[in-house]
């Protein structure tokens, strides 16, 4: 399937494989999720005024999948404090999303709402849907609080990625929200020097 820009396509009814923008508003969505145990339906659009972190992963009951999200949750407590929310996202539906989280000690830890995606159209909406298996690439995906994507990062489904390295990011990116005069350079840490664009910067780095 071809990809597209999301601004370029992407209507209530597309179904394409699209590609989101880096500061541009972030593909809004309406699902269902399993959360504190119940089936709830959310809307992305309820989540303006807080940060937001997109976490998608291929599916339930699989191998990586459960590392990267019980590492999540092991962090979530620190997400909510930075006025973030975390919305995990796969092709499953509520149902086997209530089924693991019943059986694995591991997503037992899962506070966050859990999306379902079973039609797949919240994931080509990311541009991480892998087509010839139904399932989604890995992508992390922050939206500010004014809806805007702010940061992406989808890679291979054999790799897992990290929930201190994600934490990094949404400090550096609430900073450069905060301070848009200044910028976070490479493994920026809160407390630590940032940068601030100029001629009489450059050249001295």
């Amino acid at each position: 399937m071809q990809e597209k820009n999301i601004n370029e396509c992407c209507s209530d009814n597309c179904y394409c494989n699209c590609t989101p923008t880096i500061g541009k508003p972030a593909p809004k969505f309406e699902a269902e999720i399993y959360h504190e145990e119940d089936i709830k339906k959310i809307n992305l659009e309820a989540y303006k005024g807080k940060w937001v972190i997109l976490l998608f992963y291929p599916a339930d009951f699989t191998f990586v999948c459960p590392t990267e999200l019980g590492d999540v949750a092991d962090h979530y407590e620190e997400i909510q404090k930075l006025n973030a929310e975390v919305l995990s996202v796969s092709t499953d539906t509520v149902f086997v999303h209530k089924a693991w989280h019943e059986e694995s000690d591991t997503i037992k830890k899962i506070k966050f709402p859990m999306v379902a995606d079973p039609t797949g159209k919240i994931t080509r909406s990311y541009g991480v849907m892998i087509e010839e298996e139904g399932l989604a690439l890995r992508g992390t995906f922050i939206i500010d609080p004014e809806g805007n994507l702010k940061t992406m990062e989808i890679h291979d489904n054999g790799i897992g990625r990290s929930s201190k390295e994600l934490l990094r990011k949404l400090q550096a990116a609430q900073f450069v929200h905060k301070y848009g005069d200044q910028v976070c350079p490479a493994n920026w840490e809160p407390g630590k020097d940032t940068l601030k664009p100029g001629l009489d910067l450059v050249g001295k780095i």
